[in-house]
């Protein structure tokens, strides 16, 4: 059996000078993008063509973590793409297949679990066998501290959030799109952590994984008017495009609730990525669904490594 090929790009390093490069890896990373990463807090890891990208606090702190990319899988979607999720919409071999190739980018220990999201804001506690093994229950966060275990939630232009409790070693993963956020979601999230596993706020690392941007993601008068009635800080949030219009910055909603409920402003990693924007790297709902009827789905994981 041939050895995996793996680059890792700049997981440390302050320069983009020293990114590693393999003759047959397909992505060239701009220096200048590999710089504003670095500088953001995350970098690129690369296997068998399966690119994953990584936020450097999380897994200096010994969380193995990731938000998947599109390339190095088998969907069509329009071809050779890495759905991981969307059953309705592509095949189960080829999610499954796409799902053993981006979990081996983690290692043979890890399992997966995630839930069946509905832009609500529950969050599920993952402590038993049983609770790994139930993927159809209802839920957008998933909290636990199971060691060898992943936690996965499913994104096309929604915000993903990693949380980890870097001394109770408890871990979060939190789907958070408009209605997620102003339901207070990664709050609720943060208070779950508290609840069960004792975290201290201030002990969070906090990871915002690619997502819609600001500059492209319209909303209406509805969202608009919820967000203004939930946070004080709503106007911050809003760059109006025609009447009853507004570009809205999630990144900046969730970062601002993460603050508010604790966690310093340090610990929290923004990841400098547009998915409607970035096609060629993310999926995005409100871009392709239009042009293909249909898209696929990211995965952004977190867990803890058994120390045994």
């Amino acid at each position: 059996m041939s050895t995996p090929m793996e680059t890792i790009i700049s997981p440390k390093s302050k320069s983009p000078k020293s990114k590693v490069q393999i003759s047959d890896s397909k992505f060239q990373i701009p220096n200048s993008e590999e710089q504003i990463l670095t500088e953001s807090g995350f970098f690129w890891r690369e296997k068998n063509g399966v690119k994953v990208l990584i936020c450097r606090a999380l897994e200096e702190n010994g969380f193995a973590n990731g938000f998947s990319t599109r390339p190095g899988g088998v969907s069509p979607l329009p071809e050779n793409d890495l759905n991981l999720a969307g059953f309705g919409e592509d095949s189960d071999e080829n999610i499954y297949e796409n799902r053993r190739r981006f979990l081996n980018v983690f290692g043979e220990k890890f399992n997966l679990t995630t839930v069946w999201q509905v832009h609500g804001d529950d969050v599920k506690i993952v402590e038993t066998e049983n609770d790994v093994q139930n993927t159809e229950e209802k839920y957008d966060a998933l909290v636990s501290d199971l060691p060898d275990l992943l936690i996965g939630v499913k994104t096309a232009d929604c915000v993903p959030i990693l949380l980890a409790d870097a001394k109770n070693k408890a871990f979060a993963a939190i789907h958070a799109g408009w209605r997620g956020t102003v339901e207070s979601i990664a709050r609720k999230a943060v208070e779950k952590m508290r609840e069960n596993y004792g975290t201290n706020p201030k002990n969070l690392i906090c990871a915002i994984g690619p997502a819609a941007g600001c500059k492209n993601y319209e909303v209406g008068k509805e969202v608009i008017a919820a967000f203004a009635e939930k946070f004080s800080t709503g106007g911050k949030l809003f760059v109006e495009t025609r009447k009853n219009h507004a570009l809205i910055d999630l990144h900046l909603a969730n970062k601002e609730q993460l603050k508010n409920s604790g966690v310093p402003e340090e610990n929290i990693f923004n990841a400098p990525f547009c998915t409607i924007e970035r096609t060629d790297l993310f999926f995005s709902y409100r871009k392709e669904k239009n042009i293909y009827g249909k898209t696929g789905r990211l995965l952004s994981v977190i867990g803890l490594e058994n120390e045994k």
